[in-house]
């Protein structure tokens, strides 16, 4: 199936590793034009090294500005080098897990900051060109905490939820110019982020984190973790030109974890 987003150009967040790079890789090998972010510029040139290999065949191109989305600076030096997008993929780490009774103002401000603020100010940034063009792309990697939130996730759950509410609230208001806005809802994926997750539950389990990782995949209704490729597949279409009459959705990519038919 062809996409119709070759030439079109995509902004993808935190996409040196992980699900975001998976995400960019799927829009580039499509053709897109793909402005890959993250903080570090190691990893991130060398991510963009990889990306231009395989996306040279179908005509993408790759470039790449290291900046941290979450501060004013970081996002005008990306609108400084690249001044408007018809996709754009926010996407970042979550904060840490933990208890809520040792997390302070600082804590919830910072997850606020990367999880609901820094995705909404790219939005505003990016929006109206889009609806000025007639077509435009907005999906926002969350959590599948969203919908089923685990305790050791709250700061996640609470910004992220916030970001739900705001997309919910905007999307309606732009698809008639062309632009829809969705949201990804991960579960259980292979990352670095999953690693780190499965280590905190560990140490407050006393258990190793193969145990933890083998508990999780055994009551997984897939008795897997998902691949990033997969999310970043599903992405790409969300992005395409097939996807005009999805909007203001929740996609849940967690291999049927959620207990439930809505």
């Amino acid at each position: 199936m062809d996409l119709g987003i070759s030439g079109k150009k995509a902004l993808v967040c935190g996409a040196s590793a992980g699900l975001g790079l998976a995400c960019a890789t799927a829009l580039a090998t499509e053709g897109a034009q793909v402005v890959i972010v993250a903080r570090t510029e190691g990893p991130l040139r060398e991510a963009a090294a990889r990306l231009a290999e395989l996306a040279a065949p179908s005509g993408g191109r790759v470039d790449w500005v290291a900046a941290d989305v979450t501060t004013a600076e970081g996002r005008a030096r990306i609108f400084a080098a690249h001044p408007q997008f018809d996709i754009v993929v926010t996407n970042a780490g979550g904060p840490p897990a933990g208890d809520f009774r040792n997390w302070d103002r600082e804590d919830w401000i910072g997850a606020l900051d990367a999880n609901m603020l820094a995705p909404i100010e790219l939005i505003k940034a990016t929006v109206d060109g889009m609806m000025d063009r007639g077509f435009g792309r907005i999906v926002n990697i969350t959590s599948s905490a969203v919908k089923s939130p685990l305790e050791i996730l709250g700061l996640s759950n609470g910004a992220r939820a916030g970001l739900t509410g705001f997309a919910a609230g905007l999307a309606r208001s732009v698809i008639a110019r062309g632009v829809t806005i969705n949201n990804l809802l991960p579960g259980t994926f292979d990352t670095a982020r999953l690693a780190s997750n499965f280590a905190t539950q560990a140490r407050r389990d006393g258990k190793s984190v193969a145990e933890i990782r083998a508990a999780r995949v055994a009551k997984h209704p897939a008795r897997r973790l998902g691949q990033p490729e997969e999310l970043g597949k599903t992405c790409a279409f969300l992005c395409s030109v097939h996807a005009g009459y999805i909007n203001g959705q929740n996609v849940l990519l967690d291999g049927g974890s959620f207990p439930g038919a809505f």
